[in-house]
């Protein structure tokens, strides 16, 4: 891991980031799987748990449209599913002992803060679930179809290409956009109780434009393991989900400059 660090502007409140190269991502599933090797229990916990969760918006009752944007939207709010897997990373990484019941409210930790960011992570599955519907609309008459439906018709249809060209065109550039807000911000709001979420959400944006193409690599293998964990009828996400939210909290501490850095950084600046 290099050291070198990529700091903000003087006297400027965002924490400092530090550069990485592209091994980072493998690295950090590396140190994720030895946390779920060292705390099996509470990661299959949240496996089953978030794999059901998966299941139940594959499956939810509605329109092929609908049902897709939640399979899919289920990516936009898997920073906030994730968070006690976050506390179960920090707790290994100290050497406690990891007990179920304290990290299902790790939220507490920074309550108003996740909370807001919560309700912004809601919104912005809304608004995709509108885009979904938007999308669907363009290239199937009518009454929206059912999931199975929709499956058969784009698979039967000419222009299924084009559909899903533009569907994943429109879901990369709004997935990108949360990707890019939350791919550090949910692990810092948790680490540091005082930290609100806009800066956290500006942090992670300054993380993915610094180390852009690092970064990048890592929400791809996110994407491809949901993906797995889906066509395993859901059972590969038991494994899957929590290896990427222990990682995803070693990526934040690698990624992220700890305050005390911040605090050198400021000493030497203001020294010199």
């Amino acid at each position: 891991m290099t050291e070198d660090f990529l700091e903000p502007e003087r006297g400027s409140p965002f924490p400092e980031i530090r550069e990485i190269g592209m091994d980072a991502p493998v690295r950090w599933l590396r140190a994720g799987w030895a946390d779920f090797r060292k705390a099996p229990v509470p990661s299959l916990f949240y496996g089953i748990v978030l794999a059901a969760m998966g299941a139940a918006l594959a499956n939810s009752p509605g329109t092929g449209a609908v049902e897709l944007a939640l399979v899919t939207g289920f990516l936009l709010v898997g920073p906030f599913l994730l968070m006690g897997l976050y506390d179960t990373a920090r707790r290994v990484q100290r050497g406690e002992d990891v007990m179920i019941g304290p990290t299902t409210v790790a939220w507490k930790a920074n309550v108003s803060s996740i909370g807001f960011y919560a309700i912004i992570l809601a919104l912005l599955l809304a608004v995709w679930i509108r885009i979904s519907i938007v999308v669907v609309a363009l290239f199937f008459e009518g009454t929206p179809p059912s999931a199975s439906s929709l499956i058969r018709d784009v698979m039967a249809s000419p222009e299924a290409i084009t559909f899903v060209l533009a569907y994943l065109a429109a879901g990369f550039g709004f997935a990108l956009f949360v990707f890019a807000t939350s791919v550090v911000s949910l692990p810092m709001l948790y680490d540091r109780e005082k930290m609100d979420t806009l800066t956290a959400m500006i942090t992670s944006f300054n993380a993915l434009r610094l180390n852009f193409w690092p970064m990048l690599t890592w929400a791809t293998i996110i994407v491809a393991l949901t993906a797995l964990g889906f066509a395993t009828f859901y059972v590969g996400l038991v494994l899957v989900l929590p290896l990427v939210g222990l990682a995803t909290w070693h990526a934040y501490r690698e990624v992220v400059a700890p305050p005390e850095s911040n605090r050198e950084s400021s000493e030497m600046r203001n020294a010199a």
